[in-house]
């Protein structure tokens, strides 16, 4: 797929500049929050992950309420983002969808749909992750979300893009093969 011909290389410039500068926002305002919180239940956390809910359950009660403005600035960009990203995938499948081979549109498929999987995968575990109330809360329960948001979308994505790789998938079919033999 040629993104930048579609969009044109200003529009993915822009497109990439406002994810940046959206993103440095977003950290700059959640770290300047929390290290301007009280700390009224010590300072241990339960789990390795040092995270906004996490830290909220150690701040006082009447502290929430600046998270929460910055949460809900932070739920306004994250949607605009969500909203181009909605835009971009259309244009992509309309490209897709115009590609006269159907062997270069399953093709053009197995490239975009995993990432679909892995953006999908990562945007509903940080929802939940973050809206969930309070009362379900469990060290397990946050820890398990922890990692589905921030380990498994990364390691995921360069094994879709090595998969595309027929050596690589071949290599990994004998590695299967010799494991299942062997059980």
């Amino acid at each position: 797929l040629h993104y930048g011909t579609l969009l044109g290389s200003r529009a993915c410039a822009h497109m990439a500049a406002a994810a940046w500068a959206s993103a440095f926002l977003t950290a700059l305002m959640h770290t300047t929050n929390t290290f301007s919180l009280p700390l009224c239940h010590g300072n241990a956390l339960g789990q390795f992950f040092c995270e906004i809910p996490q830290i909220l359950k150690l701040s006082c009660s009447k502290s929430h309420l600046r998270e929460i403005g910055i949460s809900v600035f932070t739920t306004f960009l994250a949607f605009c983002c969500f909203v181009f990203m909605v835009f971009s995938y259309v244009q992509i499948f309309r490209a897709v969808l115009r590609i006269p081979s159907e062997q270069g549109r399953h093709k053009a498929f197995s490239t975009c749909l995993p990432h679909l999987a892995v953006l999908s995968l990562f945007l509903s575990t940080v929802t939940f992750s973050y809206l969930k109330s309070p009362s379900i809360s469990s060290p397990s329960l946050d820890l398990s979300l922890s990692v589905l948001y921030s380990v498994v979308p990364p390691t995921l994505n360069p094994l879709i893009y090595s998969l595309r790789n027929q050596e690589l998938k071949a290599a990994v079919r004998r590695l299967m093969n010799g494991w299942f033999q062997k059980h």
